[in-house]
């Protein structure tokens, strides 16, 4: 089932399993059953997070519009931290929008701007045409969603999907780097599973956009080449087989608690040996 215009809340107050539940259901970006199961339902919010959320409502044009702190609302330093301030976030949030110091929301404009006059994203956005849209279907015997930056109808290139990213760093070596700590891998593989489950084909080109948060806003397009995607796969199916097992049993562990030893990893060891050799030869 695809949905064009299910609001944000409603499609994150779902219980089917997404791709940021699927990654906290794994160890290796510091998850567990008992994690998943605790943070569900409730809501989190960061200063990171919500600079992505406002950033994408301006590139998309839809979603959660960021708005200003009122004057009269913020202490004397302007920190928003009175009591008025806390009241009149809590408000903007239930309308859907998020709240920010009016001094943090120049850099919004900038990296917005920056995504709409880079010369290989801008078109990106304009074939897929269609915004934060929500997929919702069993994959593997598990209910699944997942919600869409923009994706395409059919082109000459088929079925197009993409995924703007804010970060700090947009090289080539630095988002390598943010696909392997937050899981990017996981979520394209996982997006896709839910796509081609619901729709009866897979996408054909899914691209990532990522934006520096820091001026002057550089931008980069990325692809993930095959390595990549077989490894998200595996750990989807894995994700997905982990909420199975938990759901059908009703047990959601937490770490084990047994004593483990722990072997010092490769990179440890190699600048322990190269540290002490060279000062061997030094003597």
């Amino acid at each position: 089932m695809i949905l064009f215009d299910l609001p944000d809340d409603r499609y994150h107050s779902r219980s089917e399993l997404s791709s940021t539940g699927a990654r906290s259901l794994l160890a290796e970006y510091g998850g567990s059953p008992a994690k998943f199961k605790y943070r569900q339902g409730r809501e989190s919010y960061s200063s990171a997070f919500d600079v992505g959320k406002a950033v994408h409502a301006q590139v998309l044009g839809t979603g959660a519009q960021a708005i200003a702190y009122p004057e009269d609302v913020l202490a004397s330093n302007g920190a928003a931290s009175t009591k008025a301030a806390k009241e009149w976030a809590e408000s903007v949030r239930a309308e859907g929008m998020v709240p920010m110091k009016a001094s943090d929301l120049r850099p919004i404009y900038g990296m917005s701007e920056a995504v709409l006059k880079h010369p290989t994203a801008r078109p990106l956005f304009e074939v897929c045409e269609y915004r934060e849209v929500s997929v919702f279907t069993p994959v593997d015997g598990v209910p699944s969603r997942a919600r869409f930056d923009a994706i395409s109808g059919e082109t000459p290139k088929g079925i197009l999907s993409v995924d703007l990213k804010t970060g700090d760093d947009a090289t080539k070596a630095g988002f390598e780097r943010s696909v392997a700590k937050w899981g990017y891998d996981v979520q394209e593989s996982f997006y896709e599973d839910v796509y081609e489950a619901s729709e009866g084909r897979p996408i054909d080109e899914f691209y990532f956009v990522a934006v520096e948060r820091a001026a002057p806003y550089e931008v980069a397009v990325f692809r993930l080449p095959e390595v990549w995607l077989e490894m998200g796969k595996r750990k989807a199916a894995e994700a997905r087989r982990i909420y199975r097992e938990c759901s059908d049993s009703g047990q959601w562990p937490g770490y084990d608690t047994t004593i483990q030893f722990l072997d010092p990893p490769t990179w440890v060891v190699f600048e322990h040996e190269t540290r002490y050799e060279q000062q061997e030869i030094a003597i």
